[in-house]
Parts: structure tokens; C-alpha cells; sequence
């Protein structure tokens, strides 16, 4: 038995006790966890219940952005040692299948990705993880920082697929944690300039504290209109759909230049309609992103040489007592509001019983 945050059903959480399997295997490791980040897809299990064919049928524990300290190590274990502070790759792919071989483990049709319905997460004192799928973090990078490489490999997967050329120029479209991680990705990636945009000020506001990222705000003109002036009507070389806006998809061709690129971040809760011929027309490359791959080492890199500095998106930071109150929080969607975070340094060993939040806000869709 273990204390943890279970999603008992829609709309009710609750932090309380519950048996799961932690055996020890021979390759893995037993990590204490330090920092949990509260990602929108534990919000949208929380609010929705389900996400496409992923269903919360039965109690389940929530979180998958995780950073910690190993305290157990598996006997076939080399790679890490007791005391080692690391974060993890969530997703378990079955290391002998095919998409694996082919450096594809994202999509191995067999994966287990913490968190998703019905596999446990990480928001619990201590997991055990494969090695393999287990990163030592540098002493310069926090557990707080390390528990955002998880969305930062996103981010690093989108600047993979666009194939960034040096000088580029890219527009985000959306300013959440993803979005605004994708911008920097991009800059990291060799962007001259990247644009930003989104409905919600407070957002653009947190964008525009890095240099190199421009806002694109709705007072000043269109999208498109603005795209034109600064690019002298040409466009720009990517666009990367970070929102999962239906809305988005309207004049998504015409802020790409000849030859540009689209890559799909967001992923959009009911189908989308496109206009194929204008993408046609112009010949655009469409990259799509689910999860990542082959990124981890790269993106713990980043941070620790400063290129990408994740700090001022982690902008509230929550006891692992008082978790209910912060998916409550995530749930109302604060404009001001880009990542929350839950320590789990108090633990909560003591509680028995612990009493399950208020109902989650109820969807509109």
C-alpha cells in the first residue's frame, strides 16, 4: 500500500492509500519522488474522464512529469547508483518490438505510458522504473527543472520533426506550457526568430519575457495580417499547432510560405477540418508529433548548459497534501497559470484517510 493521487472517476480525486504493483526488477530502479509536474492531460482525465479511446474506467493514479532520487537499484543495474538524482521518461515500450528496433518506441502499440488510463503514475511517494528509461540529472539542474524535461522532450520532438534550417523563422500558435516550450525548442533549434500567438494576454505576456520569441497579439491585427508584414508577405518557413483549436486549422495555409512546414503538436479533441488543396498548392510538409523519442539526453543537455531555461514557466508549486487543491486550481485555467508543480518532499506517511476534493469544473464540450 501506498499513499497517492487517485482519480477515483470523473470530477473526484482523492489522496488516499492504494495497493499496486512496485516489485523491483532486475534492470530497474526504485526513485523517490521529489517533484511532480501537472500536465493537461492528468487536468483532462481529471475533467473529461477520458482522452479519444484512453478511458478512466477504474481508480487511477495520476502524474507522469517526474524528478526524484534513487533509492533502490535493480542487480543488473550499472548505469545509475543509490543516491543518484534523476528524472524519467514515463512511456515503457516492449525493448524487443519492432517499432523499438527501429528507434520508434513511441510507437510501439504495446507501450505503457504512466497515467494513462489503466496504468498508474508517478503523483505517490516512491516508483519503480526501468533504467533504461531513467536519467541522471547534472548538479546544476533542479528537481523542479528536471521535472519539466518530460514536456520539453515534446518540444524537442516538434524541433526534430520541422528539420530546422539555420535563420528559419517559425510561429507558435498557442502559448500554453507546450507551446511556449515548443518556442524554445525552436530557437534552440536554429530559429532566427520565432512568433507567438494566443488569445489570452497573461500567456503572450510569459512568451515574451524570452528573447528571440515575438507575441503576435490579437489587438494589433489578424494572425495572417501580421505574419504578411513581417515576413513581406512570404510567410513563414514552420508553423507548429500547439492550441489542438479547431479554429486554428482555418488559415493555417496561409501563414506558411512556398515549400514551409506544418507540425502538429496539439491534438484536437473532435476532427478538424483542413483545406488540403492550399497546403497543396504551396507543396507544405506535415510533421505530426506523439509524445517523443530518442530526445531525453538532448533536452537535459539544454537545460544544463542554459540554453533553455525553463524557470519561468513553473509558476505555482503546491505540498503533495495539498495536490486536490492543485488540480483544482489547474482545472480553472488561470490565464496567469503556464505549469504547476507538486513537491512531494512531504510525503503524508501519516495519513490514513485523506478527505477527496470537490468535483471537478464540468466540461462544455
Amino acid at each position: 500500500m501506498a499513499m497517492a493521487l487517485v482519480l477515483e472517476r470523473q470530477g473526484e480525486l482523492c489522496l488516499r492509500e492504494i495497493e499496486f504493483n512496485r516489485t523491483l526488477g532486475d534492470n530497474d530502479v526504485r526513485i523517490r519522488t521529489e517533484v511532480v509536474g501537472i500536465c493537461g492531460s492528468d487536468v483532462h482525465y481529471y475533467t473529461h474522464g477520458r482522452i479519444g479511446p484512453f478511458v478512466v474506467n477504474a481508480p487511477m493514479v495520476l502524474g507522469h512529469e517526474a524528478a526524484g532520487t534513487i533509492v533502490e537499484t535493480g542487480p543488473k543495474v550499472t548505469s545509475l547508483a543509490v543516491g543518484d538524482r534523476v528524472c524519467v521518461e514515463p512511456g515503457v515500450p516492449d525493448f524487443s518490438s519492432r517499432a523499438t528496433l527501429l528507434g520508434l518506441y513511441n510507437l510501439d502499440p504495446s507501450l505503457t505510458f504512466w497515467a494513462t488510463p489503466p496504468v498508474h503514475g508517478c503523483l505517490t511517494p516512491d516508483v519503480v522504473h526501468p533504467a533504461a528509461l531513467t536519467f541522471k540529472l547534472p548538479d546544476n539542474v533542479s528537481f523542479a527543472e528536471g521535472a519539466m524535461v518530460e514536456p520539453l522532450a515534446v518540444g524537442m520532438q516538434a524541433a526534430v520533426k520541422a528539420q530546422i534550417q539555420p535563420g528559419a523563422r517559425a510561429l507558435v500558435l498557442g502559448a500554453g506550457p507546450i507551446g511556449i516550450i515548443v518556442a524554445l525548442t525552436a530557437l534552440a533549434g536554429g530559429c532566427a526568430e520565432v512568433l507567438i500567438v494566443d488569445p489570452l494576454e497573461a500567456k503572450l505576456d510569459v512568451a515574451e519575457r524570452y528573447n528571440g520569441i515575438t507575441p503576435l497579439r490579437a489587438k494589433d491585427a489578424s494572425v495572417t495580417e501580421q505574419v504578411k508584414r513581417r515576413t513581406g508577405g512570404w510567410g513563414v518557413d514552420i508553423v507548429f499547432e500547439c492550441s489542438g483549436a479547431g479554429a486554428a486549422y482555418r488559415e493555417i495555409a496561409g501563414l506558411l510560405c512556398p515549400g514551409g512546414t506544418l507540425v502538429l503538436v496539439g491534438m484536437p479533441i473532435s476532427p478538424v477540418s483542413v483545406d488540403i488543396v492550399a497546403l497543396q498548392v504551396k507543396e507544405i510538409r506535415i510533421e505530426t508529433v506523439f509524445r517523443y523519442a530518442n530526445v531525453y539526453d538532448r533536452a537535459i543537455t539544454l537545460l544544463a548548459s542554459g540554453k533553455i531555461d525553463v524557470k519561468p514557466l513553473i509558476t505555482g508549486t503546491f505540498d503533495f497534501a495539498d495536490s486536490v487543491a492543485a488540480f483544482v486550481r489547474a482545472a480553472e485555467g488561470r490565464p496567469t497559470d503556464i505549469k504547476l508543480q507538486i513537491q512531494m518532499r512531504i510525503l503524508c506517511h501519516s495519513l490514513r484517510r485523506a478527505p477527496c476534493g470537490p468535483s471537478a469544473p464540468k466540461s462544455t464540450e
